[in-house]
């Protein structure tokens, strides 16, 4: 595992986690398993989240998770993260999962997700961190896209009591 990190400013806004893809992450059909490629994600959210924030961080929220295209045996993943919005105390992770045949570096996307980090303090509880602004034009649609996401996971959140309340009578 390799760490590629640009910064914004004195945080650090994107890494890049490099895996060789081995014969114990493959599922029965060959391919990597979604849980091997679901723990790249939550390692590089977590370092990038850590990274921004300069604290440790816990995952409060992953979705959207969309598996694109497989992953094989030997292929060389590369699981890019980048903070997209910052609440008070969470940070919004866009994640991108890439993979190629290191010996002809056809790289393409596999997987792409957004995971929602929040920094925590010594006691466990919820701890402020840096506001991250966006300045060019795909910064701020990335933001305006987090935004929306946030938004809509609300009602999907306010759906779900509705189901889990009808299902409970009905028990």
């Amino acid at each position: 595992m390799t760490d590629s990190s640009s910064s914004d400013s004195k945080n650090k806004r994107e890494l890049t986690l490099r895996f060789l893809a081995e014969p114990g992450d493959v599922n029965f059909g060959g391919k990597v398993h979604g849980g091997a490629v679901m723990k790249w994600i939550d390692l590089a959210a977590y370092a990038c989240s850590a990274a921004w924030s300069g604290k440790y961080c816990i995952t409060a929220y992953a979705g959207g998770i969309r598996f694109v295209a497989p992953i094989l045996v030997g292929h060389l993943v590369e699981v890019s993260a980048k903070v997209v919005y910052t609440g008070r105390t969470s940070m919004h992770i866009a994640i991108d999962v890439q993979a190629s045949n290191p010996r002809t570096q056809d790289k393409r996307l596999t997987t792409h997700c957004i995971v929602i980090m929040v920094a925590v303090d010594e006691l466990g509880k919820p701890s402020s961190v840096p506001e991250w602004v966006p300045t060019t034009p795909e910064d701020i649609e990335l933001r305006e896209s987090a935004i929306r996401l946030m938004k809509m996971r609300e009602q999907i959140g306010e759906e779900m009591e509705a189901h889990v309340k009808a299902f409970k009578t009905k028990s």
